[in-house]
């Protein structure tokens, strides 16, 4: 499976009562797909998968394929606890017709490394689906270590991994290990330049939801070897980025839509609305990207 371009991590859209607007959601689909993205990762920690009800995610999961409808390659998060769980949302996203799999190691139990490689090899062996490896200690809170990642790509159901660490170093070690049908998957949008520099053109990344056409001109001139341009859009999204990425992530995916005239709503507890003074500083960030 190509996995090569954006491929967003959409938002989940959600009314006044709390209940999920699926026309909002819509039209998000429909303006990330004539921007030129290339794939929709439905329940990835931009959509704020962890607060649905298993009806809510299979609605939702089934409302983006339905939308979808081949005009995108459709991955599906199914991240949980434990094993059992990641089988049973990979799963339902196989009856769905999605197309691959984003997966991180299951958070809160700390597995070692052993149990990593055993974690992924059991969902790869239960569903045989294409699947995106998801490093991001920040959140899953372990590492799938260099040494793991290489045992796992030889799998073949394992095609490669957003890389969310932070940590450049270690993605350039990946990256030159040139791994066999592996694909390294930016995952740090404050890197993304440097990550197409070294030769990636795929990118995942919840700043899309607002900037799609930003992060697909970005790799397109990676694509052409023109990295003038993609300094020079970087330049110009950076500030919006870093201020994403410095707090309040999936509440300014939301203002970012909003700001661009597609009303999404708030997001649900545990998180909150963020204050006015951050609000207006994430505005004016984005107001320079939008130059």
């Amino acid at each position: 499976m190509n996995i090569e371009g954006v491929l967003v991590p959409v938002v989940t859209p959600f009314n006044a009562n709390g209940s999920v607007d699926y026309s909002a959601l819509a039209t998000v689909l429909d303006s990330l797909i004539e921007a030129g993205v290339s794939g929709i990762v439905a329940c990835g920690t931009t959509g704020e998968y962890y607060t649905f009800s298993d009806e809510e995610r299979r609605n939702v999961m089934a409302f983006i394929a339905d939308k979808v409808a081949g005009r995108a390659l459709l991955i599906a998060g199914v991240n949980d606890l434990y094993t059992g769980g990641s089988i049973a949302k990979a799963e339902q996203a196989k009856e769905l017709g999605y197309q691959g799999l984003m997966l991180a190691p299951p958070i809160y139990c700390l597995p070692q490394q052993s149990e990593i490689i055993s974690h992924y090899q059991s969902v790869s062996a239960a569903v045989d689906m294409p699947i995106i490896m998801y490093n991001f200690p920040a959140r899953s809170g372990v590492e799938i270590s260099v040494e793991s990642v290489i045992e796992l790509s030889r799998d073949k159901n394992i095609i490669g991994m957003k890389e969310s660490s932070g940590d450049f170093s270690r993605a350039l070690t990946l990256i030159n290990a040139n791994l066999e049908n592996f694909t390294m998957v930016c995952g740090s949008d404050d890197q993304s330049a440097d990550y197409l520099f070294w030769g990636v053109r795929s990118w995942i990344g919840g700043a899309a939801n607002y900037l799609p056409k930003q992060h697909v001109q970005m790799i397109e001139s990676a694509k052409a070897g023109d990295f003038d341009n993609v300094r020079n859009i970087m330049r110009q999204i950076m500030p919006v980025i870093q201020n994403m990425e410095s707090a309040d992530y999936n509440q300014k995916a939301k203002l970012g839509l909003a700001h661009i005239g597609i009303e999404v709503g708030e997001v649900r507890a545990p998180l909150q609305a963020i204050s006015n003074e951050d609000k207006a500083a994430f505005i004016d960030a984005l107001k320079l990207a939008l130059v």
